[in-house]
């Protein structure tokens, strides 16, 4: 390990012992070291383990630039920053170098003037991993000498040089990200013309501004980002890039709910004083991630669009925020989240999801409670026992006697703004709910039963048994049939 401190000119660094290497065998070279030592290199990143990161530490190891491809929200931009991890903490420039230029190593005019006058005495400066990540959004205002560099008249003018010195470019940023990692977002919106321009880049080094050639060793890491969705709704890839892209990889999202469970909470944008007073059963969290599987697997919504895994991260800040806001007004100390505080998190939804035509008929909001029903229904049999088509009533199943409380009694409300003791007031009075959870939740936390008793409530509506209707304050749950009889009397 250089002390890094004591090495402040090129002659310094030569009696420490430093040898240059390529970005590519910085990466690959700490690459190995974290694997061979056990080490979890893309920190944070889940669902990855056995799909997306070994083919990202395949393409590492064989030094290729590489294209993620993979809808939105997959963590995509996520995996090409943590590369900075597998870089050198520090690395040697020519003190003043636009470029980075490798003191042992210089390409620019620059760096190879100074180093020809002084010699030994050429000062260096060091840079840190950190400042070696450059990021571009692929937008269609990005221009050739944004990217790649231009003539400049000022610098012309100031050195009274004419456009035929080299010394009048002024470098974009790809050489201005000389021995950095290079990432360009969403590639398949970067007009053609200006994926032509780094072909070179990619292959041969060189890059040619106003007609100059100049002939330059950059050394990047190339990342590209890509949505196959953009391929035919913004652009497209031209295939001699492609051919230049040393691996493309597949991105995906969480495959099960516990995965994107694990991801929203560690992602999720707290205050801590949520944290401290509102409680959040296990069963709303993974009723909350159900949500984004049903969004992914609904007929209003495009599949080909995807469903972010934003989505989820949004929804859960809202539920906290919904659950915070109510105890607010109602002056509860402390309170445990609701099925009905999932309303809160409908606005999360409907900017999230593109919707097919049928969807934008039925309208964003109600596609989103569509979502949320469906989780419900989707999510019950694994809690308490699977709801069996209409039966008679003197087939007496596990829900009856809730179905019979409720056509006796005219409603039931539970408005949304509830104070903690008026909600369980209110679930209490219906004393089937409290047997139920014991027999088929018995080890469920006792401030997640109210939670559940709710969620009855809620599936026996998905399922038909009992009718649930929205007003403004909140929610109303009646007999299906009785409500329906009195209606037609």
């Amino acid at each position: 390990m250089m002390n890094i401190e004591n090495i402040k000119t090129l002659g310094d660094l030569k009696k420490a012992g430093y040898q240059s290497k390529s970005i590519k065998d910085e990466l690959r070279n700490n690459l190995r070291d974290k694997i061979s030592k056990g080490e979890t290199v893309f920190e944070g990143v889940w669902g990855f383990e056995n799909t997306v990161i070994p083919e990202l530490e395949r393409a590492i190891l064989s030094r290729h630039n590489i294209n993620l491809l993979g809808l939105r929200g997959q963590a995509k931009t996520r995996l090409a920053r943590l590369m900075i991890n597998l870089l050198d903490e520090w690395i040697p420039v020519v003190e003043g170098s636009e470029i980075n230029d490798d003191p042992l190593n210089p390409i620019s005019r620059f760096a190879k003037t100074l180093i020809e006058e002084k010699g030994d005495d050429t000062p260096i400066s060091w840079l840190h991993r950190s400042d070696r990540f450059y990021e571009k959004l692929a937008t269609p205002d990005v221009t050739v000498a944004d990217i790649i560099g231009d003539i400049d008249p000022i610098k012309a003018a100031n050195l009274k040089l004419s456009y035929a010195d080299d010394r009048v470019i002024h470098f974009g940023m790809i050489p201005r990200a000389n021995r950095c990692i290079f990432v360009i977002n969403e590639l398949p919106d970067l007009q053609a013309r200006i994926q032509v321009a780094l072909f070179n880049i990619l292959q041969e080094g060189d890059i040619q501004i106003r007609g100059f050639k100049v002939r330059m060793n950059l050394d990047l890491q190339f990342i590209f980002t890509a949505n196959p969705e953009d391929y035919t709704n913004r652009g497209s890839i031209v295939t001699p890039l492609k051919d230049r892209i040393g691996s493309q990889i597949l991105t995906h999202y969480p495959e099960t709910v516990k995965i994107a469970r694990t991801i929203t909470e560690q992602e999720a944008n707290l205050d801590g004083r949520q944290s401290d007073f509102i409680h959040v059963p296990s069963i709303a969290k993974d009723l909350l991630e159900q949500i984004s599987f049903e969004a992914r697997d609904s007929e209003f919504v495009d599949y080909k669009s995807g469903v972010s895994a934003r989505m989820s991260i949004t929804a859960f800040e809202n539920l906290l925020s919904t659950a915070e806001r109510r105890a607010l007004i109602s002056g509860d100390e402390k309170t445990t989240v609701r099925l009905s505080d999932f309303m809160g998190i409908i606005p999360a939804i409907t900017g999230k999801v593109e919707l097919v035509y049928e969807g934008e008929q039925e309208g964003a909001a109600v596609v989103a409670e569509h979502l949320l029903g469906n989780a419900v229904k989707t999510m019950f049999p694994d809690f308490f026992p699977k709801i069996e088509k209409l039966e008679k009533n003197s087939d007496k199943g596990p829900y009856q006697e809730v179905i019979d409380w409720f056509f006796n009694e005219s409603g039931f409300d539970l408005p949304d703004d509830a104070s903690d003791k008026e909600y369980k007031k209110q679930l209490d009075s219906i004393i089937p709910l409290k047997q139920l959870v014991l027999k088929y939740q018995p080890d469920a936390p006792k401030e997640d039963q109210y939670f559940l008793k709710e969620f009855i409530l809620w599936g026996l509506s998905e399922f038909k048994k009992l009718s649930k209707d929205r007003y403004t304050q909140g929610y109303q749950f009646k007999d299906l049939y009785g409500s329906y009889i009195s209606k037609n009397l």
